[in-house]
């Protein structure tokens, strides 16, 4: 197998700074791409993953924006272009995790999970296409989530957004397959995580009601290894479909 499938392409990673995100961007480095490391405010912990995917012999590059403002998502863009100067691979991770009672809900709360979630991924997406479609074999990779799929209770903002998204990866999967970009949804269910109070809940309430048929929870590298067969030569023939990975903790279309 190829060591580097993913070598001479240049991917952004959203809140890329931790988990998930952290692994996925450090995943598509190994594997060959130059990475675009976002985050909204944590500086030190972007900076900590560009740093590593360096350390390790790859080349990565700080890009800090609110994926909700469309004026900092050019700009990312517009940092991407001048640095690397291409753009094959869209990882929209950014989200909001909050869990709230429907009843106490703020709608500013289920605003912004919309806002981080959908917007964010619109955002990212449509400010990226001219890139996208100059790329020839571009992927955009939507970071879904298990919920979206069994329901979940105090999550209907969090629920709601990942649902949309999947509705985006299917609609977009149609509108770019002539720019010969695919567009795909990674659904992660049961992961092990350290959570920030500023974007999640500490413990959410459904990893106490789901179990695993491997029982055990998985790892955010699990979730980055499918991301960069997704990203790469294998996953070519793969669009508008979502992936789930959660050891069983949900089995579904």
């Amino acid at each position: 197998m190829d060591s580097a499938p993913l070598k001479g392409k240049v991917a952004l990673v959203t809140g890329a700074g931790r988990n998930i995100g952290r692994a996925i961007a450090l995943a598509l480095a190994d594997a060959g791409a130059k990475v675009a490391v976002n985050v909204r405010a944590s500086r030190d912990e972007g900076q900590a993953v560009v740093d590593e995917i360096v350390a390790r012999g790859g080349d990565a590059v700080l890009v800090v924006a609110d994926v909700t403002q469309r004026t900092e998502v050019d700009a990312m863009i517009a940092a991407i272009w001048s640095h690397f100067g291409r753009l094959d691979i869209v990882v929209n991770n950014a989200a909001i995790r909050h869990e709230a009672s429907f009843a106490d809900l703020p709608y500013a709360d289920w605003r912004a999970a919309q806002a981080v979630c959908v917007d964010g991924a619109f955002h990212c997406t449509q400010a990226a296409l001219p890139l996208l479609r100059d790329s020839g074999a571009a992927a955009v990779i939507n970071i879904g989530g298990m919920t979206a799929h069994t329901g979940a209770s105090n999550r209907a903002h969090v629920v709601t957004a990942k649902a949309a998204l999947g509705g985006l990866t299917r609609a977009l999967a149609h509108e770019l397959a002539e720019f010969g970009i695919t567009v795909n949804c990674v659904s992660p269910g049961m992961i092990d995580t350290v959570r920030k109070a500023s974007s999640a809940s500490a413990t959410p309430a459904h990893h106490s009601v789901h179990t695993t048929l491997l029982g055990r929870r998985g790892r955010p590298d699990q979730i980055a290894s499918a991301v960069v067969w997704l990203a790469g030569p294998g996953g070519r023939f793969t669009t508008g479909q979502t992936l789930h990975i959660n050891g069983g903790a949900y089995v579904g279309g």
